[in-house]
């Protein structure tokens, strides 16, 4: 991917949101007081603060993520400018690694609305940043299966940066976890039950996460509440997670499909020597 790291011009605002966003989702809340529950009707699709089974539903949904790896992923993130990344791929929350194929798509010029792939290849990322690699012509095996073969020095690295590709990754590759979240704690924490949505003919409760930490509820253009929406069902199974960007109108999408029982994530791209 055609893509400079950008580092000038960055708000320190920006990078602290960022930075915030992602311990929250990583490494969960922790306040004190004492949390007030009250019982909800399951249908009702007012904003409400959410219910002890609920947030015990929410707790799990990481953990539920973490068991069921390697898990099929897709992250969409609108870079501005009309220009949009999809990335689709496998992520393991064992080993803090995933890898996938990528794809940028938009206006093919300025002479017209035409539309049309800008750039393609081959991506992998953990905790850290991320490689990018051109995928091999004519393989069409799975991205997982062709990241094998590319050697060590053939992929790009780099640190993320805060653009809503990289912090989608970033985000993405921190939502699993090996133990349940504190659901006092995410009822503490400001987590809302949104209303409740279909998708692919399976029911699913939308949450608003836990608000950062000196965040005051009903202050700012979303009263307060936390950047990111999850979407979970009566299992505590993540299906969906967005999250909005400070100045973008679409927020980055992060859709989960399950397990792949066939995916084996490369070495190559993490050999040394």
């Amino acid at each position: 991917m055609a893509r400079k790291t950008k580092t000038d011009g960055r708000t320190p605002r920006r990078a602290l949101w960022l930075r915030t966003l992602i311990a929250i989702t990583a490494c969960g809340v922790a306040v004190g007081g004492l949390a007030a529950y009250r019982t909800f009707s399951d249908d009702t699709a007012t904003e409400r603060p959410v219910t002890t089974e609920e947030a015990s539903r929410l707790a799990l949904s990481r953990l539920n993520l973490y068991q069921a790896s390697p898990v099929e992923v897709t992250l969409t993130a609108t870079e501005g400018g009309g220009v949009v990344v999809r990335v689709k791929g496998v992520v393991d929350y064992r080993t803090h690694r995933a890898v996938g194929s990528y794809q940028v798509t938009g206006a093919s010029g300025s002479s017209g609305p035409a539309t049309g792939q800008l750039d393609h290849g081959l991506i992998v990322w953990d905790t850290g940043g991320l490689g990018l690699a051109p995928a091999p012509k004519g393989d069409n095996s799975p991205a997982w299966q062709q990241a094998e073969h590319i050697p060590r020095s053939d992929w790009s690295a780099r640190s993320y940066t805060t653009d809503p590709l990289d912090a989608g990754l970033q985000l993405l590759i921190g939502l699993g976890a090996d133990r349940p979240d504190n659901p006092l704690l995410l009822a503490q924490s400001g987590a809302r039950r949104l209303g409740r949505e279909r998708i692919d003919g399976r029911s699913y409760d939308r949450f608003a996460g836990p608000r950062a930490q000196g965040a005051t509820p009903g202050a700012g253009p979303d009263g307060g509440r936390s950047p990111l929406t999850y979407w979970v069902d009566g299992d505590g199974g993540l299906r969906r997670v967005t999250m909005r960007m400070p100045g973008l109108g679409t927020p980055t999408t992060l859709e989960f499909s399950g397990r792949d029982d066939r995916a084996k994530l490369p070495e190559a791209p993490w050999a040394t020597g």
